[in-house]
Order: structure tokens, then sequence, then C-alpha cells
């Protein structure tokens, strides 16, 4: 999606989860949001090949502890922050459906997308 809007398609940006001030300069074609959606998409780009890098033959042409160096701390941190540890994830969408959101966040927001979650 993000790749999408980085070219120019306005495919679902009025369900992207963020406050109505951003959405609006998202919707407007801001160049710090067009340049954030390139660079969303080569990380997605990277983290994909990364991933297959540990399971590809072609990957072992990349040092194996370098890979794993790169890939575990990724790993856990995304691990962390899907239980949330890192102030996302499970416990705060627990949080918001419970009337208790992040104090500086968009309440409805913050409901909305735990639901979803």
């Amino acid at each position: 999606m993000k790749l999408a809007q980085a070219l120019g398609a306005n495919a679902l940006a009025d369900k992207d989860p963020l406050p109505p001030d951003l959405r609006d300069r998202l919707l407007a074609r801001d160049p710090l949001f067009v340049a954030s959606f390139w660079v969303m998409a080569g990380a997605g780009v990277i983290g994909v090949a990364l991933a297959l890098s540990t399971v590809r033959p072609w990957g072992r042409a990349v040092p194996r502890r370098l890979v794993l160096a790169v890939v575990w701390p990724v790993g856990i941190g995304m691990v962390a922050r899907s239980v949330g540890v890192l102030g996302f994830g499970f416990v705060g969408d627990v949080l918001a459906l419970r009337g208790h959101p992040d104090p500086g966040s968009n309440a409805a927001l913050a409901e909305e997308l735990a639901r979803w979650d």
C-alpha cells in the first residue's frame, strides 16, 4: 500500500491509521509523506530480502553470523512491539478497548485501530 501511495495512488488513503490532521496532509500529497512512503517501501523490500536470505541458497553469499546479527534483534523488536512491551501491540489494544488509551493519542482512532487488531 505504501508503494502504491508513493506512486500516487490514493487507494485506502482515507483508511490510513492517522489522526485527522495528518490524514489531510496525506491526501494532499505532502512531500514529507511521499518521501516517507518511499522510505517505508524500501524498508519493506530490504526486510523481505533479509528474511529470505536466512532460508534461500543465495543467502549463503552473506556471512551467516552477519545475517543472524541483524535478523535476531529485529525479530525480538517485532515480537516485543506486538506484545506491547514498547507501548503498542496487544497490551495497548486492551487498554484502548477498556477506555484507557495512550494519553498522547486520539482516543477514537486508538479504539478503532485496537478493534482492527
